[in-house]
């Protein structure tokens, strides 16, 4: 609820304008001096100030408001300040709209004009916060563009942004990082994000993928094995921690690292120290490790799959990669990215894809473009060129189509001419979906 500051020394018009603005459903705070007012500023949310122009008996010059004001715009530069007085000094007036006040009322006052330009004001002054607040996240981006190697990441949404920013700011320690999200989302991308913006940059970065080594070779890959270690190995082993020696070791899927493993790489993160498999001799090197896992490592811990110790070693910074249907600005973006911008997308398949959950993230969404790059034939992007399924255009479509009125259908009709496809076509959805709604309202074919 908007909070409003009335600063005036006369009690009753504080009690007059705070029944007024109360029963409007505005939150009311008053003083009856500038001293007060300030301090109320320093400690609360104020969203608009309603101020007195004098405060002293038998004043009426207006000084003391004029100071008050000033007081304020230096505390607050954007608040919006409604000046209240019975004594009206016209060139003051002028001096102060010009220099920010939001509007300068004569008592007694107007109730309804008053109420009108609160409201306005109050709205006008979001909106500006809003526009600021983007405009500073904008800035930021393109700060953070111009200084940091995002290695290619397409990104518009306001939620990988805050990724972002928190990527390339921990990028600069050298403290562990977990990745979570689910599998497709872009985690290794991130991972190679903090590698190119960190002091070892210009180190090793070895990936590897835990889940796809067998268990019982996992841990010859991960820490080496000395020749006769193991039924094969017939030459010594390096593993990929001697090879990381100096730079960063990215684990993808962590979760399945097994416990005899995730005790060594315990030891590792702890002491930098290991051996290699057959081998009592003693390794020592200088390991950034960044992880990423799609498990819920804190599941696994209360069933014994995944040690407690382990999890905070590598939990010192976490980064949640949401995923792509909880970041749809990101879409348009991707598919832009991912075809080139070789032609625009029909509004049929802007809808349905912007509607589509992409339960297989960005890898999904790009596999989708490569289909879309083979077989499209016309001179724009359709649905079916994605190949999504029927039955999920179907669920997208249900979706769509109960959000449009019979008035919007009708709308496209008449300006369609009464031609059904481009009717369709205007409304963004199949010319099946547009007869089914069409046969709910009773519109004649």
């Amino acid at each position: 609820m908007d909070k409003i500051l009335i600063i005036d020394d006369n009690i009753s018009v504080c009690k007059a304008l705070t029944i007024l603005l109360e029963i409007h459903r505005f939150s009311v705070t008053s003083c009856h001096s500038p001293q007060h007012g300030m301090e109320i500023l320093a400690q609360e949310k104020i969203s608009l100030v309603i101020l007195d122009m004098n405060f002293s008996q038998d004043t009426t010059s207006g000084e003391e408001g004029k100071e008050a004001f000033y007081k304020i715009r230096a505390m607050q530069a954007d608040l919006p300040i409604i000046l209240l007085t019975a004594w009206t000094d016209l060139e003051m007036a002028v001096e102060l709209v010009k220099s920010g006040a939001a509007d300068y009322l004569s008592k007694p006052w107007d109730d309804q004009k008053l109420l009108v330009t609160i409201k306005n004001l109050i709205e006008l002054n979001e909106t500006n916060q809003v526009a600021q607040k983007l405009r500073r996240q904008h800035q930021e981006r393109v700060r953070i563009n111009d200084t940091a190697d995002l290695r290619g990441l397409i990104y518009e949404s306001t939620s990988m942004q805050r990724l972002v920013d928190m990527a390339v700011q921990v990028a600069e320690s050298n403290a562990s990082v977990l990745i979570t999200g689910p599998n497709g989302a872009g985690k290794e991308k991130i991972a190679e994000i903090i590698q190119a913006n960190s002091l070892r940059n210009n180190g090793p970065f070895i990936k590897v993928n835990i889940g796809a080594l067998p268990q019982d070779l996992m841990e010859s890959e991960l820490f080496g094995a000395e020749a006769g270690a193991y039924t094969g190995a017939d030459k010594q082993r390096i593993g990929r921690f001697e090879a990381a020696d100096g730079g960063t070791l990215f684990l993808d899927e962590i979760g399945n690292l097994s416990l005899s493993g995730q005790m060594k790489l315990l030891r590792v993160l702890q002491t930098g120290e290991f051996e290699r498999l057959g081998s009592h001799a003693t390794h020592k090197v200088d390991v950034r490790v960044v992880s990423a896992t799609n498990a819920d490592l804190l599941a696994d811990i209360g069933k014994g799959l995944f040690r407690e110790d382990l999890f905070y070693r590598l939990n010192v910074i976490q980064l949640a990669l949401p995923a792509l249907a909880e970041r749809l600005d990101d879409v348009i973006p991707l598919i832009e990215h991912f075809t080139q911008q070789s032609k625009p997308l029909s509004k049929l398949a802007e809808r349905h894809l912007l509607n589509y959950t992409w339960p297989g993230n960005v890898r999904e969404l790009e596999n989708a473009c490569q289909r879309a790059m083979l077989f499209s034939k016309s001179q724009e992007w359709q649905l079916e060129d994605f190949g999504l399924s029927p039955q999920q255009a179907q669920l997208i479509e249900k979706v769509e189509t109960e959000d449009l009125s019979e008035q919007d259908i009708m709308t496209a009709l008449n300006e369609a001419s009464g031609v059904i496809s481009k009717a369709a076509r205007k409304l963004g959805i199949s010319r099946q979906a547009l007869y089914r709604r069409m046969d709910k309202f009773g519109i004649n074919k």
